[in-house]
């Protein structure tokens, strides 16, 4: 079996993007795969015409041959006043579960690899106990819908939330039962942040369980995606412990606060992800045409946007 790695992008990167556009260059610049965030302008899961919608998004994956695994953390999707909220830990929380119900719908007429969720952080108002049964029946909601319709699950440790580090997610696994659809969506840049074992070795703990990879620079201390090569973290190990655990589902850049300058941004993460790819001694066959698309992309469409400032 072959070690190389799928590379994928988070549309939450391309946010100022069409998603078709978004897509198109992702595609272009050589990636296997994206991370749709399911958005406002990036496919809405309640517009009035969601068939129609899901449908174009299909034959454009297909036509670009990129696999799609399905992000969840929309910022204002759900309440135009309140960031990610309801979570599934609100008093409001049904609504949250609404919108990951058809999450998984979505997925499963995309032939998303899988969809991708988390806790949220715990409302003031509602104790640890509540906020912790709360998380659990909704979780086990959703395990029924995802294992009726074929889709796995992937739930995110998140910094700062109910459930934040890979203990955490062991404990909720084990409150729900062990349901096999219940994997792990496993965010690099996370590990380096809280957790108390070096990344690859993160990567090893979890590889019975990991349906979805996400992937980003950080520092220790300091929940901040960044751009790779501007953290801490080496990442030929962390891709070497991909491989060596058997991993063969996407592994997509998450840069959400990069939309500014995305095609630049998704040239330089494609670059650095396959030298270190080199550097850990993984095999890697370029998508044909792709060396020859990216290098248009840079010359026609990226130079401008790398002297923009974050907007």
């Amino acid at each position: 079996m072959s070690d190389q790695l799928r590379f994928g992008y988070g549309t939450n990167g391309f946010a100022n993007h069409r998603l078709a556009d978004a897509l198109a260059v992702i595609a272009d610049l050589g990636y296997a795969g994206v991370a749709l965030t399911l958005d406002h302008d990036h496919l809405d899961p309640f517009a009035p015409d969601l068939a129609r919608q899901v449908a174009e998004v299909a034959d454009r994956l297909r036509d670009l041959d990129l696999a799609v695994v399905i992000e969840t953390g929309a910022r204002y999707l759900l309440d135009p006043w309140r960031k990610h909220a309801p979570t599934l830990l609100h008093d409001d929380r049904y609504l949250r579960l609404q919108f990951l119900r058809r999450a998984v719908a979505i997925g499963a007429d995309l032939g998303a690899e899988a969809v991708s969720f988390w806790a949220g952080v715990r409302p003031s108002e509602v104790d640890e106990r509540l906020a912790w049964e709360r998380l659990v029946d909704g979780c086990s909601q959703l395990v029924d819908v995802a294992a009726g319709a074929g889709v796995p699950l992937g739930f995110e440790p998140e910094p700062g939330m109910l459930v934040e580090d890979i203990a955490a997610w062991r404990a909720l696994h084990a409150a729900l039962g062990r349901p096999p659809g219940f994997g792990i969506t496993l965010d690099i840049g996370h590990c380096r942040c809280l957790e108390p074992a070096p990344v690859p070795d993160c990567v090893a703990d979890v590889a019975d369980h990991l349906v979805n990879v996400q992937i980003d620079d950080m520092r220790r201390g300091k929940h901040e995606h960044l751009e790779f090569g501007t953290g801490e973290i080496d990442f030929p190990p962390v891709l070497r412990a991909l491989a060596d655990a058997g991993y063969r589902g996407l592994v997509a850049v998450e840069l959400p606060r990069h939309s500014h300058a995305a095609p630049t941004v998704a040239t330089r993460s494609i670059e650095f992800l396959r030298r270190a790819e080199r550097a850990a001694g993984l095999a890697h066959r370029p998508t044909v045409g792709a060396t020859a698309r990216a290098g248009a992309v840079r010359a026609g469409r990226t130079g401008p946007a790398a002297t923009e400032g974050d907007r």
